[in-house]
């Protein structure tokens, strides 16, 4: 059995920064969405503070654990957007009530993993489409960088010009390349901004959960959905697609554990990564397959790192320019994004269903409140099932 520690040799330059800046993009791309969130329902300052604590608590342990245990890059992150569901919510709806109605989305998480039914669901998934769902999903968070052109002229063809130069003379020091000059270059420019920052150690709140049947219905239910459908589906395809075929029902079963856990501290629930999974996942992170957890684990340390500090983390994470941030995440998801690509469309049957999941995924549908990840996947499979040639036929 292999041991669950960490082996330094396995460290290495480009995994140091794969860990670091998949921690980064979890926190920038949707931190303000609690607070937002926090702010609505009229929460203190305190305990939107315990909230984030609880989210990297959980986030940091599970990602260490997970990773060690598996010797895969096994990245947890929050719902994203089951934090955008609560923003509309929250509100009206008593904070213990709120904090039950995490519970029991957990709990029904829990379950999903230990019945091992969401393992034969991912098992029913073809290879194809669930590459064509990581290609989706990596392709539009990556186009962005080119949308914040129009903005941030100067800085981003400089990262775009260094990334180029890297791959051509250093592949393996391309993306660290980019964080460094793009962090010096920004600083140059100004848009470097620490003013607000201060370091503050954030104290746990703990909040007794209640329970109403109009929080299961209005919070509860359509949590476990979204994680479900829009993290935990593409959380998985992503590892399938990059080579980790680890069994999906113990990664539910402890993610929905920890979550329930953590629930009467503010955590509305943790679950698989999926974007910020795969700059740990591809080989970006590491050229070796087997080494690429240490990304994983760097990424988790971090999260820990930013739970202790979490009274003070939007600050920081505010001090970088978004431009910045956006750009080293596309650039370190390119190899993900051709490698999706050329799995999806490896079979000749399956090519059109699979393009079908890649179109619908990249567009960033919403539909009854359900992303376009799990749109995608179903998009996908009724074209595979109506285009698929019958025996004999």
């Amino acid at each position: 059995m292999t041991s669950a520690t960490l082996k330094l040799s396995d460290l290495s330059v480009s995994s140091l920064v794969a860990g670091f800046v998949a921690m980064l993009t979890g926190y920038t791309s949707s931190l303000v969405l609690m607070i937002q969130a926090g702010q609505a329902a009229h929460l203190t300052d305190a305990q939107i503070s315990s909230w984030i604590w609880a989210l990297s608590i959980g986030m940091g342990v599970t990602t260490i654990g997970l990773s060690l245990l598996t010797r895969a890059p096994i990245v947890v992150a929050w719902s994203t957007p089951g934090a955008a569901l609560l923003i509309a919510s929250l509100p009206g709806v008593p904070y213990p009530e709120a904090i039950g109605a995490f519970l029991m989305a957990a709990l029904l998480m829990t379950a999903a993993g230990l019945t091992g039914w969401f393992d034969k669901l991912m098992r029913a998934l073809p290879a194809s489409i669930a590459s064509a769902l990581l290609a989706g999903i990596l392709f539009r968070i990556s186009i962005d960088v080119f949308v914040q052109a129009q903005d941030q002229t100067l800085l981003l063809l400089t990262m775009f010009a260094v990334y180029l130069v890297g791959k051509r003379w250093w592949p393996r020091y391309a993306v660290p390349g980019v964080l460094v000059v793009g962090v010096a270059l920004a600083g140059a420019l100004g848009q470097l901004h620490f003013e607000q920052f201060h370091f503050a150690v954030a104290v746990p709140v703990w909040t007794t959960p209640a329970f109403s049947v109009s929080a299961f219905v209005s919070i509860a239910i359509p949590l476990f959905i979204v994680a479900l459908a829009s993290q935990n589906i593409p959380g998985l395809a992503v590892l399938r697609a990059d080579g980790y075929h680890v069994a999906a029902s113990p990664l539910i079963s402890v993610t929905g554990i920890a979550s329930a856990l953590l629930a009467p501290f503010g955590s509305h629930g943790i679950n698989l990564a999926a974007i910020t999974a795969a700059i740990c996942t591809g080989p970006e992170a590491h050229p070796d397959r087997a080494r690429r957890y240490t990304a994983a684990v760097v990424c988790g340390i971090g999260y820990l790192v930013a739970g202790v500090l979490a009274a003070s983390i939007a600050a920081l994470f505010a001090a970088f320019p978004k431009a910045l941030v956006i750009a080293v995440a596309a650039f370190a998801l390119l190899g993900s994004i051709a490698s999706g690509l050329t799995t999806a469309m490896q079979t000749p049957a399956e090519r059109e269903s699979a393009l079908l999941t890649f179109m619908i995924t990249a567009s960033g549908m919403t539909l009854a409140g359900i992303g376009s990840a799990f749109w995608g996947v179903v998009g996908g499979m009724v074209a595979l099932f109506v285009l698929r040639p019958r025996a004999g036929g």
